[in-house]
């Protein structure tokens, strides 16, 4: 007999009623594969493109083409600078800041979930940790906010489930 092939755990639909109820492909989750935060440093590659940009408007300013351009010269440099300025390295990845808030929360932890904003004006990343206790159905309910630089911890929240 053979052995069963290995899925990712998830809702499973059989294969005949997926293809009769006409469910795409691209909702199988084995298709996909494990997805993984982009770095922000490609940011600085954008940062260039805005340099570029603004060093030739700046150069077609100063061959008599309207004098106008040296603002648009300048915003491109602005923009340019601020990527430079906003790309991070994320140094603590969404498995790293699950485990942290499992440790942190103080309760037993069943079904978490982290998701990346970004704080401030620089756009610095932070992971934001919901968790869940495992007793069913949970009776806590968890939030950890993690720097995704350093993995400092810079907010916990906790309180019951009221659901």
């Amino acid at each position: 007999m053979d052995e069963p092939s290995r899925k990712r755990p998830g809702i499973e639909i059989p294969d005949d009623l997926a293809r009769t109820v006409g469910v795409p492909g691209d909702l199988d989750a084995d298709v996909l594969g494990p997805y993984t935060v982009p770095s922000l440093t490609r940011r600085r590659r954008a940062g260039l493109y805005y340099f570029g940009g603004a060093v030739l408007t700046a150069w077609a300013a100063s061959t008599s083409l309207p004098n106008g351009l040296f603002a648009a010269a300048g915003g491109m440099l602005a923009i340019g600078l601020y990527h430079f300025f906003t790309a991070w390295d994320i140094e603590v990845s969404d498995a790293d800041a699950l485990t942290t808030a499992n440790v942190e929360i103080g309760f037993p932890v069943g079904h978490a979930s982290a998701a990346m904003s970004f704080e401030g004006w620089r756009a610095k990343p932070m992971w934001n940790v919901l968790v869940f206790s495992s007793d069913d159905p949970p009776s806590e309910r968890g939030l950890v906010r993690i720097d995704a630089m350093d993995g400092t911890i810079h907010e916990t929240l906790r309180e019951p489930n009221s659901e």
